[in-house]
């Protein structure tokens, strides 16, 4: 597993971000430093997805961020030009895929099925995007999905929240979660980045509380 892993694996949480104005990247990233999860996947559904990338990766230099929804090879160049550290992608998109392997963009794409798996294994993946997590079973079908491929780790995400994220988190198969409740739209768009904050907070808090 590369660094990049690595350091997802190490914040347990990924902030899944959508940002709608550029003018929102600085203070979100801010709130979310403060509340002790030092990373974004700001997803590439907006226009001003790109250029909140940049700002945010030329302000907060340290901060992890990367970029979600990546569906083009293009997307993913843009991404990585803008300052993304790392690619993720909804689901599994062997050009997508391949592009990103041959210019060493950390990449994690999603999938529901062995099949999908194991074109993910073919790639030499070891860490893939499950999704949509609770709509495709959870935790039960990581379990399930996970057992003939004990080398491979997930990284769900959609419908993941306070309620569940623990026991997700508890699991050996997890990498990390990755969730949108401390960052929702109303949230951002209300500028309300003390909430976000506090959530942000309360979410660090979370990944202490069950993995130390």
């Amino acid at each position: 597993m590369n660094e990049t892993l690595k350091k997802i694996g190490d914040t347990g949480i990924i902030p899944v971000v959508v940002l709608n104005r550029v003018e929102d990247a600085e203070p979100l990233a801010e709130s979310l430093i403060k509340g002790g999860l030092p990373c974004a996947e700001v997803t590439f559904r907006t226009d001003a997805a790109e250029e909140s990338i940049r700002a945010i990766a030329k302000k907060f230099p340290d901060m992890f961020v990367g970029a979600g929804t990546v569906l083009t090879v293009e997307q993913a160049d843009r991404a990585v030009d803008a300052g993304a550290c790392f690619i993720v992608s909804p689901g599994l998109n062997p050009k997508v895929v391949e592009h990103c392997l041959k210019k060493n963009y950390p990449i994690t794409p999603g999938i529901m099925t062995p099949s999908e798996l194991e074109i993910a294994l073919g790639f030499g993946l070891d860490v893939v995007k499950f999704f949509p997590a609770e709509n495709a079973g959870g935790l039960k079908m990581i379990k399930a999905i996970s057992a003939p491929y004990t080398m491979m780790k997930f990284m769900p995400t959609g419908g993941i929240n306070t309620t569940n994220v623990r026991e997700y988190l508890a699991c050996d198969k997890i990498l990390a979660c990755g969730g949108s409740w401390m960052v929702k739209g109303d949230l951002v768009k209300a500028g309300a980045f003390d909430e976000i904050e506090r959530l942000t907070r309360e979410a660090s808090g979370i990944v202490k509380e069950i993995r130390g």
